[in-house]
């Protein structure tokens, strides 16, 4: 239950996520999003980390793989995702980016020797035709979209369902938080590169409103920080399938944000998606969050020996 409790959790977070991009990128520019969310993130788990007073072994670290999954789970797919921000809107980027199971699952079978049932692959196949009913089963709409926009998009989903395996293969031995710190320092200097290699710094004094402060604590304290804790916490867990499951939910809790908040109407067919989205969940998961962590386990202990 915890599991499935963080996965909401998560889903509700990152729910709104898309629509703080959308807010801030005119401003800040891609990059200039991507290194304002991080360092958010990095203060938010440092002061974590100073309220428990925890003591962190930095020379033991597996600094390749840290910086590898800093990349390919903030760096680039955040830059992508503002570039795509530019180009389409929050919602279709929302559901764009719920094809994130199905690139996990495919990297996972062809790049790390991931063994999925039919079961599972059903259930991927399930929530996605859930996500496609939230569209009101539009599905032109997806190609009568900007091109760039929508590539870049599909880019940022392929690099999270790289990172979600390659985290689960290499980072299982290092602590959440510890992950979680340093993909997000890894993005703020990388973002930091960036901005100074296509002169994208942004100018403070402009860029800074109610609305800009709020959305940079949405989405660097909340989105960042805390999210990215319940996101490793979900992947050490139980799996990357589990853990990127929750790109399924985020369409519909940011529908649940639109009609808390702006009281925008959800379409009927959105609740059959989300019927859909549950069922998906349930089948190609129940392995992954019940038994993943007692196979590794038993592998560890079996290698121990």
């Amino acid at each position: 239950m915890r599991l499935y409790a963080a996965l909401i959790t998560l889903s509700l977070i990152w729910g709104m996520s898309f629509y703080f991009i959308k807010v801030l990128v005119e401003g800040l520019g891609p990059w200039g999003i991507v290194f304002v969310r991080c360092m958010l993130g990095v203060i938010t788990l440092a002061v974590i980390i100073l309220i428990q007073r925890k003591k962190m072994n930095w020379k033991a670290l597996p600094l390749k793989p840290l910086f590898i999954v800093g990349l390919m789970n903030a760096l680039i797919p955040w830059g992508l995702i503002g570039i795509s921000e530019t180009r389409i809107s929050s919602a279709l980027a929302s559901i764009v980016n719920a094809t994130t199971p199905i690139f996990t699952s495919i990297i996972g079978v062809i790049l790390f020797s991931v063994t999925l049932s039919i079961r599972q692959w059903t259930g991927i196949l399930i929530g996605f035709a859930g996500i496609l009913l939230l569209t009101d089963l539009n599905i032109t709409q997806l190609f009568q979209e900007d091109l760039i926009g929508m590539g870049t998009m599909i880019l940022a989903t392929v690099c999270y369902g790289f990172s979600s395996q390659y985290s689960k293969r290499h980072l299982q031995d290092v602590s959440v938080m510890m992950v979680a710190l340093m993909t997000l320092l890894t993005g703020a200097i990388g973002s930091l590169v960036m901005m100074a290699m296509t002169d994208s710094f942004f100018p403070l004094n402009e860029t800074i409103t109610w609305n800009s402060i709020l959305a940079m604590i949405g989405l660097g304290f909340f989105g960042s920080g805390l999210a990215y804790l319940l996101f490793y916490y979900l992947i050490k867990e139980g799996s990357a399938e589990f853990a990127t499951f929750v790109t399924y939910l985020v369409p519909i809790t940011a529908m649940f944000w639109g009609w808390f908040l702006l009281d925008e109407q959800i379409p009927p067919l959105a609740f059959g998606g989300l019927a859909l989205i549950l069922a998906g969940v349930f089948l190609s998961t129940r392995k992954s969050a019940k038994k993943v962590h007692d196979v590794d386990h038993a592998v560890s202990s079996a290698k121990s020996s």
